[in-house]
């Protein structure tokens, strides 16, 4: 096969590590706020009955978002960041929630910067890396990559969309760059034959990740699907909702079969 497939998850890890105390001591639904909980549970039953490769991270999006790049970076997390003070809120070190709720209050150094970069951003690039190389060693013209993520059902004043309820799914390929039409194509007719109601490139248009990694001309395919949250969890105490979580695995597996089946 000409053509290779692969998911990846970069925001549903949630251990915080010693080196960033400004998140010790928060409450769950504050900490939790913008995680993308339980994406890695929704999508693992497609990926291992699927048998696909897919690569996640066990640290939480407010110490180094992986959707982000090292240069997302402001005065207000990052002494002698390069940009000025409230330039990257929700860049790679989060200074706030989408509610407003403060995360770092002090910058930290430019030292603990970069170890955090060295520790938990660049070891999963480097996995994305080495998945497209290996796919491309073994003689894959193409390779396709799913970026998972989870967003809140309605929008907020740190989004584009406030207080407007999203589509269940949003398909984005940054503005039509990050990967080949038929793929965008198969990926919105996936799930919308799974039973999903599709929105495409609004609110979100992709982030860094479908931007760093989706060059269509060199083979890299690269697309970003966001999950409405109520669909499966309780957005104010952020636990999983059984059965709910249950239909949409199922939905889930569906959509990613159909995916498969059809590159």
């Amino acid at each position: 096969m000409d053509k290779a497939f692969f998911i990846s998850i970069p925001h549903s890890g949630e251990q915080v590590p010693e080196k960033t105390p400004w998140l010790h001591g928060l409450s769950e639904p504050h900490l939790m706020r913008d995680v993308d909980r339980f994406v890695d549970v929704l999508y693992q039953p497609a990926i291992d009955k699927l048998e696909l490769n897919s690569i996640k991270t066990q640290w939480h999006r407010y110490v180094t978002d992986l959707n982000r790049l090292p240069g997302d970076i402001d005065e207000t997390a990052v002494i002698g960041a390069p940009n000025k003070v409230g330039t990257f809120p929700i860049g790679l070190h989060w200074t706030k929630t989408t509610q407003d709720e403060p995360l770092i209050t002090e910058p930290m150094s430019f030292e603990l910067h970069q170890q955090l970069l060295d520790k938990y951003f660049y070891p999963f690039h480097e996995d994305v890396k080495k998945i497209y190389s290996y796919y491309f060693k073994q003689g894959h013209k193409k390779v396709y990559q799913l970026d998972a993520h989870s967003m809140p059902s309605w929008g907020t004043s740190a989004h584009k969309d406030p207080g407007k309820e999203r589509p269940e799914i949003v398909i984005s390929d940054f503005h039509s760059v990050s990967c080949e039409e038929s793929y965008k194509n198969l990926v919105i007719t996936a799930y919308e034959k799974a039973g999903f109601q599709v929105g495409y490139n609004f609110p979100y248009v992709g982030g860094r990740v479908t931007q760093t990694y989706g060059k269509p001309d060199v083979g890299q395919h690269a697309i970003q699907v966001e999950m409405r949250r109520n669909l499966y969890m309780n957005e104010e105490t952020k636990q999983l909702e059984g059965q709910k979580s249950k239909e949409i695995q199922l939905k889930v597996l569906e959509a990613i079969s159909h995916i498969r089946k059809n590159l």
